[in-house]
């Protein structure tokens, strides 16, 4: 899997271009991120919410990379934080930009949640 490229609002990967949110998972699944998981308990979906992380993890992955906007604007929760650790999931997060480019350097299995906006 490769991600192709970013623009603000999209995010195109193996050639396809998706006008949304993404998350990809080990077995290169792209889906549309969950955001409304994160904006139910903080009103927005720049800070993603524990109950997002666990929708998003997946048994065996060692990393995770955070796309956090074309601006940066994404963090994670403390509690997100904490259960990414807990299940030894390292965490990244980098503007979209420089998460792609990280996710298509790794070798590491990976997951992936990309924020296409600010």
């Amino acid at each position: 899997m490769h991600i192709d490229r970013s623009e603000f609002g999209s995010i195109t990967i193996d050639g396809k271009t998706y006008g949304h949110d993404v998350t990809i998972g080990l077995g290169d699944k792209v889906s549309k991120r969950k955001k409304k998981l994160s904006k139910e308990q903080y009103g927005t979906s720049h800070v993603v919410s524990e109950a997002e992380a666990k929708f998003v993890f997946e048994k065996g992955c060692d990393l995770i990379i955070i796309g956090s906007g074309q601006e940066g604007n994404v963090r994670l929760s403390p509690e997100a934080e904490d259960y990414f650790a807990k299940k030894g999931c390292d965490v990244v997060l980098r503007p979209t930009q420089e998460a792609i480019q990280l996710f298509n350097r790794s070798t590491k299995r990976k997951i992936a949640l990309m924020h296409v906006t600010c």
